[in-house]
């Protein structure tokens, strides 16, 4: 007797399973836009000078460059669902640590903990792509999904502004810091419930002398970019750190090759399909990351003081971001529209071009709001688009049992990208004064010219190495509906 068996039928269709993830992108845009509006009040709360709220971001930085290779590695061995649980519980306790901080340093834990949140957008296009494999559309369904991901995390990061913004003078700190945990610890649930859990499809073990290694190469690296933030671009210690931290990299890669189930897979990263897209997400980083602080800097400048700025005040600096973010949501919504008529490769290509022409539009045009506000907008679509196509490319370019951790490293790289620039913007725009106390003086004007001119350049290299990247093969016609 023959028993003919059927294959078991997922929990909810892909367009329930998008929704779901959808969830998750509303919470990291509320995480990532609420506090900026706050942070001199948050400042105030903790008894801490305006400038400390940079140790925030650097130990956020830290962290987010250090725990995505280990968690995406993770999500390939355990199962994607297991690993975004994981890291949604980890930064819903960082949030909560955040809501109930007495001191400042329990607070730097807080924020730094709170950077799990990294991994979250990896880990959602590797569960899609799995998803839709045997849909014969799985490229072109990971692509439109990714698309409505980075669109809803933009436009809740402008919620999230909006939302601190109106509620800081109406309510208590305590009650201010607590709404975000309260979304982070419901998207946990929402996980659980609406996530089918699917096996891991990588084998082998877990390589921890390449978690080590990477460890010590990425915290070196970071701890000297750290020392160059704190202590200025003369410091020896910085040098020798970064140094070192570069001089790890070698042997990392040569264990790694060596390695048959490498935490950061060296010989995948040099393929042609991965290694323009690796490096763009390092360049994109450069602006997406880098440059908004000289940007704000540059917007709250007098222009009767200084010679150059907006003279813009808070509110025009959040209209200013809130733009940015908008048209960030344009161009990742309408990259199904743009991959349809160019290709994918064409697709990501004009993002990059678009990205170099609206910094580089900064150098002649920077005189007035109405000039900062077009910029923004092109630099926008571009970022848009780059943010939704990256890892949905690197995912599409890797094999089945490395996806998470293809799309993970187009995050980390990113993260890299953006506290290196991080820190030479820093150097760019340092003068006999502070950019962090306008009173003691002002960075020149070639520093911010710099600053656009290096964004400009980074973009442009994208785009030559984004045209290098092999033609994608065309989604076969499905043969079978999609569940929606």
């Amino acid at each position: 007797m023959t028993t003919t068996v059927r294959p078991v039928r997922p929990a909810h269709g892909l367009f329930a399973v998008v929704g779901f993830l959808v969830c998750v992108e509303l919470a990291s845009g509320v995480l990532q836009g609420y506090y900026t509006p706050i942070f001199s009040d948050i400042a105030d709360h903790l008894g801490i000078a305006d400038a400390d709220v940079n140790w925030f971001e650097a130990a956020q930085l830290v962290v987010s460059a250090l725990v995505v290779p280990p968690l995406a590695r993770l999500g390939d061995l355990v199962g994607h669902k297991k690993v975004l649980l994981l890291s949604t519980a980890v930064t819903a306790l960082g949030s909560w640590v955040l809501a109930f901080a007495p001191t400042f340093t329990t607070f730097l834990i807080g924020w730094a903990v709170q950077g799990a949140y990294v991994v979250w957008l990896p880990l959602e296009i590797s569960i899609i792509h799995r998803r839709t494999a045997g849909t014969g559309r799985q490229g072109l369904l990971t692509r439109r999904a990714a698309a409505i991901l980075v669109g809803a995390l933009e436009l809740a990061v402008i919620i999230g502004a909006l939302t601190s913004g109106a509620l800081v003078e109406a309510t208590s700190m305590g009650f201010l810091l607590a709404l975000p945990a309260i979304v982070v610890t419901a998207v946990f649930f929402v996980v659980w419930f609406g996530i089918e859990d699917a096996p891991g499809e990588a084998t082998g073990g877990y390589d921890w002398g390449g978690l080590v290694l990477i460890t010590l190469a990425l915290g070196t690296v970071m701890g000297g970019l750290i020392a160059i933030r704190v202590q200025g671009p003369g410091s020896v210690l910085a040098w020798v750190l970064i140094v070192a931290g570069l001089a790890l990299v070698v042997p990392f890669a040569r264990y790694e090759a060596r390695h048959p189930e490498p935490m950061v897979d060296v010989l995948l990263l040099r393929t042609p399909g991965q290694w323009p897209v690796q490096l763009t997400a390092f360049l994109f980083g450069m602006s997406v990351l880098g440059a908004q602080i000289p940007l704000s800097t540059f917007a709250r400048t007098d222009p009767d003081v200084a010679g150059y700025g907006l003279g813009a005040d808070a509110s025009f600096v959040s209209t200013l971001i809130g733009v940015y973010v908008v048209f960030l949501a344009v161009g990742a919504f309408t990259l199904p529209l743009t991959s349809r008529l160019l290709g994918p490769r064409g697709a990501m290509v004009l993002g990059a071009l678009l990205v170099a022409v609206g910094y580089a539009l900064w150098l002649p045009f920077h005189h007035s709001t109405g000039q900062a506000l077009l910029n923004m907008a092109i630099a926008g679509v571009g970022s848009g688009a780059l943010v939704a196509s990256l890892p949905a490319t690197a995912a599409a370019a890797a094999p089945p049992d490395r996806t998470g951790f293809a799309t993970g490293m187009t995050n980390a790289t990113k993260t890299v990208g953006g506290a290196i620039a991080s820190s030479v913007f820093a150097i760019c725009l340092a003068s006999t004064g502070s950019i962090e106390d306008p009173v003691k003086g002002h960075a020149p004007l070639s520093g911010y010219l710099t600053v656009w001119a290096i964004c400009a350049a980074a973009a442009l290299v994208a785009a030559v190495a984004l045209a290098l990247t092999p033609r994608p093969k065309v989604d076969a016609i499905a043969s079978v509906t999609v569940e929606a």
